[in-house]
């Protein structure tokens, strides 16, 4: 692959990862999700329309905003009212999204550093375009003589979202009221079987934010990224299942891979991070650099 075909695939990747940010896209048409008068996600006319039928809970849409009632008062309060609704309209089976149903729970703030206004199914976050958290783990090796290897996984053929794509060693969400270290550990013992003491010893390195649309909502996302350098005789096992394998690949062939169709978008931008903080993609010699750096890192 040309260098410059690879430097146009990945320009793809991030804009089509960030296309709720271009031009046609649906932000023009969103309302503001708001709580307590803060906007906290975005809601499109037609979700908005369905959350007119329940008065009690939702505002009908004013000054371009849908908000939650005031009476509404308490992070309980608003999380089961919310929660019934969404159980109503899962019934209903109109909603492709709400099909995915996860009983996970995800926290919504208007920014990660406030304290959570609700909880709310994740399955349903799209709907309302709230941010989603994660943890993702780039685990790799480095020779006597200094080659860089990447342990990427294969997704099962059974998982709920992009079947049997290549990823990163470990990753997963954040859930509500959960740390980010006890996620990313918890997740490097089930789908790895990372030792405890090997997991812990991950290094936070970045955050990798984004925000898409598709079929299904808008997903404001931003992952926590830690690196793991692992001894040559390191061997991640198949955990939970959500994983069918395991691969050891040199940086150029990870980087390869990154650009095509065969890696969950996502985990292909956290690999870039690595790539550009290890100074394996330079500014000198990749004409795109700073459109890389700029769509690796936009504000939810």
């Amino acid at each position: 692959m040309a260098a410059a075909s690879w430097s146009e695939r990945v320009l793809h990747l991030l804009n089509r990862m960030n296309n709720f940010y271009s031009t046609g896209s649906c932000r023009a048409s969103c309302l503001r999700f708001e709580v307590d008068g803060a906007q906290v996600g975005w809601i499109r006319p037609h979700v908005a329309s369905l959350l007119s039928r329940y008065p009690q809970v939702f505002t009908a849409p004013r000054g371009g905003a849908v908000s939650l009632c005031q009476s509404l008062d308490s992070y309980e309060g608003r999380s089961e009212a919310v929660h019934e609704v969404l159980l109503a309209l899962r019934q209903e089976d109109s909603l492709t999204c709400l099909r995915g149903w996860r009983d996970e729970r995800y926290s919504v703030m208007p920014r990660f550093s406030d304290p959570p206004v609700m909880w709310m199914e994740r399955a349903a976050t799209s709907l309302f375009g709230v941010k989603r958290y994660g943890v993702h783990l780039n685990a790799y090796t480095v020779s006597d003589g200094g080659e860089v290897s990447m342990w990427l996984a294969r997704r099962s053929s059974t998982k709920q979202t992009y079947p049997g794509l290549l990823d990163n060693m470990a990753a997963g969400g954040l859930a509500a009221g959960v740390g980010i270290k006890h996620t990313l550990v918890k997740e490097c013992q089930e789908e790895a079987c990372v030792p405890v003491d090997t997991a812990m010893t991950a290094r936070p390195a970045a955050t990798v934010s984004y925000t898409y649309e598709d079929e299904e909502g808008v997903f404001p996302e931003s992952q926590f990224v830690f690196d793991l350098e692992v001894p040559a005789g390191f061997r991640p096992r198949v955990g939970d299942g959500e994983v069918q394998d395991f691969y050891l690949l040199p940086i150029e062939k990870v980087k390869e891979l990154l650009a095509t169709d065969d890696f969950k978008p996502n985990s292909a931008m956290v690999v870039l991070d690595f790539l550009i903080r290890h100074s394996l993609v330079e500014p000198d010699t990749e004409p795109h650099y700073q459109e890389f750096v700029a769509g690796l890192h936009q504000t939810l």
